[in-house]
């Protein structure tokens, strides 16, 4: 039976259409910029419509930058981070959630407190960690401050809560250990939200900018954000490169979100709706 188009409806209807509009403008504006020259990137009032399909930017960028190297930097900074955080995040969640003893619920309260301050308050103790540490430009040390997450702690926490206590009493009675419960019971049932605390630790140390820039100055240990700002002059920007190597690097992310899209929205429904 199809629905009746009332007013109200399109009305609703043209606002869902102008917030994708909105929504898709930048990264339209940032394609039609890598492929100008400077000139006509400043060009005021600027065209709208995609003038040229010039790719020297692309190539420009790819030649003058180290893009390899940033991006090598880039998958192992991501890949460790995503692995060593969910995993741990999980048995974190899981020990807050299901093991009972004394000062638990201090503990949970002790992890959430980062999450109530602005993370550029650890910058500093962070930089002189790694200082004394002896690692200061060294892809350990982009690594090391992503290992943990109180976020992904409290997600997996709520979500260990909303489990019946009656699978892990029936693995009990089975005669299981606590870690063959954990691993072979609640780990299969957790694969949606370690997805979604996944690629939310992967996106945001695919972005993260602060940190590799105050860390590493050497060009060979900076990730692909970090060294994308080696392309802002101090007088003058040649953004035309800038939105090439923009679009460059956001191309492996698209991919991920488009590969694990469903993994992605039943990890946000499982663990945000319980």
């Amino acid at each position: 039976m199809k629905k009746k188009l009332t007013p109200s409806r399109v009305v609703f209807y043209i606002v869902l259409i102008v917030g994708a509009f909105i929504m898709v403008m930048p990264f339209y504006w940032g394609i039609k910029t890598s492929m100008e020259t400077l000139p006509q990137s400043l060009q005021v009032p600027p065209k709208l419509g995609i003038t040229s399909f010039n790719f020297d930017n692309y190539k420009a960028v790819w030649e003058n930058l180290p893009f390899a190297t940033f991006f090598w930097n880039t998958i192992v900074m991501v890949v460790i981070r995503v692995v060593v955080s969910t995993v741990l995040s999980a048995m974190a969640g899981y020990a807050i959630a299901r093991i009972k003893f004394p000062g638990v619920n201090l503990i949970f309260i002790i992890i959430l407190i980062p999450m109530m301050i602005p993370g550029q308050i650890y910058t500093l103790p962070q930089y002189l960690m790694m200082s004394k540490l002896g690692i200061l430009n060294t892809i350990t040390a982009l690594v090391i401050p992503g290992l943990a997450s109180t976020f992904g702690t409290f997600l997996m926490r709520q979500f260990f809560m909303s489990v019946p206590v009656e699978l892990e009493e029936a693995g009990r009675l089975d005669g299981a250990s606590p870690w063959k419960i954990f691993t072979k019971i609640m780990l299969p049932l957790a694969k949606a939200p370690m997805v979604s605390l996944a690629i939310f630790t992967g996106l945001g140390s695919w972005k993260d900018l602060m940190w590799p820039l105050v860390v590493n100055s050497d060009a060979d240990k900076l990730p692909l954000s970090a060294g994308l700002a080696l392309l802002q002059g101090q007088y003058t920007t040649n953004f035309p490169q800038l939105m090439a190597g923009s679009l460059l690097s956001t191309i492996p992310m698209i991919i991920l979100y488009i590969i694990f899209q469903k993994q992605f929205i039943e990890g946000i429904a499982t663990s945000g709706g319980k």
